[in-house]
């Protein structure tokens, strides 16, 4: 099934920033703070591993099976039965992913805004405003994002800049006090859970207009992802120093600790407005994916058929899954990271072996 649609590079590049940035900015410094002490920020260097593995992955089988989705292309390679099992498994992994990122955003908001607000109302609206969005495609996703992002970073450069005169680097010491350990330690999250989101590639690379630039475009996303992340995990371990482990969301302190007088305050305002228009824009492309999945592994002619009922299903699903933030935190912490791992990173990996066999052994004969 050939697609109309199409996506420039540029927005490729930003919906990969935004997908990975929106979630993780607010709360991976905590958690890898929480490991890596003051060298956290070290770990953000061995974190990319698995983000750099994924990309490579996708955009080499991209290469190879032009036009073709992750779930089209698997079934060419470890033939037809399992091919559809693998791609049962991504619809249940991303039909979880959606009911994480809501519910994330459902405690986020009644944390600091609507404390007395229902659950289902956070995830209603957030969820109804994706299905409209999903429902118009991801031309106009990208496009929605073009303008998001920038807005984002418009808002956000600023009080980086007021944080770099709070900051004290005497903090980031000693380096390396307990050896490399602690910082393999901090890496495991980020590497499992986050940096290799890049995964969405499996489904939004044959929609890019210059397949080619495939790859250029997501390494200088990727790499921008990962100066971003390093530059927010050093800023709030030295503002924050030890207490960076212990917040939930330790950005967000960051930016209520720099906050002055006059009409600099309440800057954790932008945090919140941040936060709600990155995760729409990641929920959109979660929710796109998981209707394509679904359309493409029972042959469904239009992925626009099925968006109002499974928009409906991850609503349910997010008022489900988990009953508080701490099983959430938990879950984030010690059970996403692994999942993780195998689904974005070992999976991809294992195509790609397994398709390269497959072609040596066939040209040998």
């Amino acid at each position: 099934m050939q697609t109309t649609e199409k996506i420039t590079g540029t927005q490729l590049g930003l919906l990969l920033f935004t997908f990975i940035v929106s979630t993780t900015i607010l709360t991976i410094p905590g958690w890898m703070v929480m490991f890596a002490d003051q060298n956290a920020w070290i770990s953000v260097v061995p974190s990319t591993t698995t983000g750099l593995l994924t990309l490579w992955a996708l955009t080499t089988l991209a290469n190879r099976y032009p036009g073709l989705s992750i779930i089209q292309y698997s079934s060419k390679i470890i033939g037809k039965w399992l091919g559809r099992c693998l791609g049962f498994y991504f619809i249940y992994f991303w039909f979880v992913s959606i009911s994480v990122i809501v519910i994330q955003h459902t405690f986020f908001i009644k944390t600091l805004l609507l404390p007395k607000s229902p659950a289902i109302v956070g995830s209603l609206t957030l969820m109804i405003l994706c299905g409209l969005a999903v429902f118009m495609g991801i031309e106009v996703i990208g496009r929605c994002n073009e303008f998001l992002t920038p807005l984002i970073l418009v808002s956000l450069i600023p009080i980086l800049i007021l944080a770099i005169g709070e900051a004290d680097p005497a903090l980031l010491k000693p380096f390396l006090g307990e050896g490399i350990l602690p910082v393999l330690q901090g890496a495991v999250i980020p590497a499992g859970a986050f940096m290799n989101q890049v995964f969405i590639l499996g489904w939004l690379l044959p929609y890019l207009n210059q397949p080619k630039k495939a790859r250029k475009v997501s390494l200088i996303a990727f790499l921008s992802i990962s100066i971003f992340i390093f530059i927010i995990v050093l800023l709030a371990i030295m503002i924050l120093g030890p207490l960076t482990g212990k917040l939930t969301y330790s950005v967000l302190s960051v930016m209520q600790y720099i906050g002055i007088e006059g009409s600099f305050e309440r800057l954790e305002a932008i945090a919140v407005a941040m936060w709600v228009l990155g995760n729409f824009v990641k929920v959109s492309v979660a929710l796109f994916i998981l209707c394509l999945s679904i359309s493409q592994l029972f042959n469904i002619r239009n992925y626009r058929d099925i968006v109002a009922p499974i928009t409906l299903l991850s609503i349910i699903g997010s008022v489900w899954v988990f009953k508080n933030g701490a099983e959430l935190q938990a879950f984030l912490a010690f059970v996403y990271p692994f999942t993780g791992f195998i689904t974005q990173s070992i999976i991809p990996l294992s195509l790609l072996i397994i398709d390269t066999i497959k072609r040596k052994v066939g040209f040998s004969q």
